[in-house]
């Protein structure tokens, strides 16, 4: 891509600081051990035989949770990324929220497929759910799509918004979303997590419009705090 991204890893900086990890939410139930056993079991008979193979749009991407022999550029269509999902922790906090994307229905998505070892598919499964999900409304937010690469098309697994539970927060207007990613929390910023995975896109070729536009104004955000005097992270 010729033109260069406005967020840059400086302008990120400026939004990371140190914040406790306040723990699960009240009311969220925490997946147990057994709980983790059953999803994952449910899953494997849901799938087709075959390699396993994970569609990647966000943070996995840039930081897999799996062991990948091989990737592929693909393409979900009916599907879209955005910033529908409300954290309270993580990269955001109970007094400041921040977002994370997740998969909606309707238009296209491209990513990368990542195709997981052929044995112990069990275990593989586990480990990627143990991070991505932590209780049964997240759960719920796992499912098989169909993908598309240039080698045809693929059964992958992937997470999207799910039944429009508590963490829900509906489409919001990009100027909107880009104050809320100035959120941080115990593991980092929204601003950071959006730089990581616009850079990854780039890297392998690809030009998501709405994350283009939004990481302009998420560094436009960080510059008008900083001529403000106030906290990057504080949405002001």
């Amino acid at each position: 891509m010729r033109s260069y991204m406005a967020l840059t890893a400086e302008l990120v900086a400026r939004c990371e600081r140190n914040e406790l990890d306040p723990g699960p939410a009240p009311g969220v139930t925490r997946l147990t051990e057994e709980n983790y056993e059953a999803v994952v079991s449910a899953l494997l008979k849901r799938r087709r035989p075959g390699p396993l193979w994970v569609f990647t749009y966000g943070s996995l991407m840039w930081k897999p949770a799996f062991t990948s022999l091989e990737h592929r550029r693909a393409t979900a269509f009916g599907w879209h990324r955005a910033f529908c999902l409300e954290l309270k922790r993580g990269r955001g906090s109970p007094n400041l929220p921040g977002l994370m994307m997740a998969l909606e229905h309707g238009g296209r998505c491209e990513g990368i497929v990542h195709r997981l070892p052929d044995e112990d598919h069990f275990s593989q499964l586990s480990r990627l759910l143990h991070r991505e999900i932590g209780s049964m409304e997240g759960a719920r937010a796992t499912r098989w799509i169909t993908v598309e690469t240039k080698k045809g098309k693929l059964q992958a697994l992937t997470f999207w918004a799910g039944p429009r539970g508590r963490a829900y927060a509906g489409k919001q207007p990009l100027p909107q979303v880009a104050q809320t990613l100035r959120a941080c929390g115990h593991i980092g910023s929204g601003a950071a997590y959006l730089f990581h995975t616009v850079s990854k896109l780039e890297e392998v070729g690809i030009r998501d419009r709405n994350l283009w536009q939004l990481q302009q104004l998420v560094a436009d955000e960080i510059q008008r705090a900083a001529t403000r005097g106030g906290a990057p992270c504080q949405v002001v």
